[in-house]
């Protein structure tokens, strides 16, 4: 399923009526030709208009790149301007702006051909700011050729975010379970970020599933099923799960109205597995797969926050819970001492990263359907099977959440980290999760800014993208693992287990 938008760059130049246009000209031309010799031209657009002072110069730049079908600019300072004309354009633009400056490059005498676009640049992030328009500006945004190449590339996920959340539907399946109001959240800050909500009741989902008893799309998805899964002990309960899934899809298409792309969380707990006969984790991570993320327990922001992953990332994405600590004794035996991609990891930095069944197949060794652990022990195995187990395959992670607050304010982290390669015996998707400094974390954010025990999980270190992402997205509350030596706000320097002198 296509779930993210594709996204093509124009990029734009301009020239004050005082400089002569060749030098901004001749520098977009070799922007352009060096971005398509290294990344092709599927994602960029050369604009052939140079901005001028004259208004009528932004009109026609607007009518070719909508022309041209971008949903995304980069004003290139590559010559002193387009310092008024572009803030023009950029507060006109339905869209993704970044702005990008050219260094000075070649030999002295720096006279004809001198840019000064550091000067226009930022006059132009000042008017920016007084017009109260939001633009991308990277960290490092004055480079040479080469380097603004790799800010736009860089670009691109953050766009494609951005994009994609103004036109994002959150679906809605079921009742929060009363026992867990960590998922609770302001629903009306999703509005503020462009995000369209839609509620259902699970016995609106229920009469669907019966709808499709007997679907003849079934069988097919029952044998993708038996190809996906390395074990499988449970061939009776495939048909119900295949004819789920078939109504999960079904319902997504036909509850997606005018926006193009969704994320979903539903209830799978308590009242599900009595009435359908099964748990939905394993659909639900089928579906992740499909790119259609799926969040349990009703979790909105966690919902919205794996989609955001997987615009950034490209990538499958999943949610686990920040579980538990990683006993002593397993430490001692796999950890302790050992080198892991470079970096030697005390038990303070590791937590097991936990869910029922809802990553995807893709990203576990030893998949195998099983019961739900607890609702077996609570309801009896009938009504428990349809949960993915495994161990999730290690490698670099990044984790992130956001979250609405009670005085109704966006908030948000992210830290990056890895899952080791190592196994501990215990039931559900899961790994053993390595975040420098974690249990600091754990303290001064996640517990002191009230943040649930779900976290988005991207396979890959994203979180310089992220935190651009974020601030884009308007969340200005944006928190991260801090390293050694670096206290936060609200953490006691003279706790016993930090050594501040």
């Amino acid at each position: 399923m296509k779930n993210v938008p594709d996204i093509k760059i124009a990029i734009i130049v301009g020239s004050t009526d005082w400089l002569p246009s060749d030098i901004a000209i001749e520098n977009r031309q070799k922007l352009v030709r060096s971005y398509v010799e290294n990344y092709g031209d599927e994602c960029i657009y050369e604009c052939p208009i140079c901005l001028t002072d004259n208004e009528v110069s932004i009109k026609r730049a607007m009518r070719d790149v909508v022309k041209a079908e971008c949903n995304a600019i980069c004003l290139y300072f590559a010559n002193y301007g387009p310092e008024s004309a572009g803030t023009l354009l950029a507060e006109e633009f339905d869209g993704p702006v970044m702005l990008l400056a050219a260094a000075e490059e070649g030999t002295e005498p720096f006279c004809i051909q001198r840019t000064d676009g550091m000067s226009g640049f930022s006059n132009a992030c000042y008017a920016l700011k007084l017009r109260g328009t939001n633009v991308f500006i990277p960290p490092n945004p004055v480079g040479t050729i080469e380097e603004c190449v790799e800010m736009i590339h860089e670009f691109i996920p953050i766009a494609r975010t951005i994009i994609g959340v103004k036109d994002l539907k959150l679906i809605t399946v079921g009742p929060r379970p009363t026992s867990y109001l960590a998922a609770s959240a302001p629903k009306h800050l999703f509005y503020d970020m462009g995000i369209e909500v839609s509620e259902y009741s699970e016995l609106e989902l229920f009469d669907s599933y019966k709808k499709h008893e007997n679907d003849g799309r079934i069988s097919k998805i029952v044998a993708e099923m038996e190809t996906e899964l390395n074990e499988n002990k449970m061939l009776d309960i495939l048909p119900k799960l295949a004819q789920y899934e078939l109504t999960m899809e079904d319902w997504i298409r036909n509850h997606k109205g005018n926006r193009k792309y969704i994320t979903v969380t539903s209830t799978c707990w308590p009242a599900f597995p009595v009435n359908f006969g099964f748990v939905p984790c394993y659909v639900n991570s089928r579906i992740t797969a499909k790119g259609i993320p799926i969040a349990c327990e009703v979790d909105e922001y966690g919902a919205v926050s794996e989609f955001i992953g997987q615009c950034v990332s490209g990538d499958v994405v999943t949610i686990l819970n920040i579980n538990n600590n990683i006993p002593q004794s397993v430490f001692e035996e796999k950890i302790k001492g050992k080198v892991f991609n470079g970096k030697k990891y005390d038990i303070g930095d590791l937590f097991l990263g936990y869910h029922c069944g809802v990553t995807p197949a893709c990203r576990l060794s030893g998949n195998r359907l099983e019961y739900h652990f607890v609702n077996q022990q609570l309801i009896g195995e009938e009504n428990s099977k349809g949960t993915i187990q495994g161990i999730i395959n290690p490698g670099a992670v990044t984790l992130l959440r956001i979250q609405g607050t009670r005085n109704g304010k966006l908030e948000a982290y992210v830290a990056q980290g890895q899952i080791l390669p190592v196994t501990m015996d215990t039931y559900g998707g899961q790994g053993i999760v390595a975040v420098p400094e974690m249990r600091r974390f754990f303290r001064n954010v996640i517990l002191e800014k009230q943040f649930p025990n779900h976290c988005a999980v991207l396979f890959g270190h994203y979180a310089k993208q992220l935190i651009s992402v974020l601030r884009q997205l308007g969340i200005e509350d944006i928190e991260y693992n801090h390293p050694k030596n670096h206290p936060y706000r609200t953490e006691n320097i003279f706790s016993d287990n930090v050594d501040w002198y």
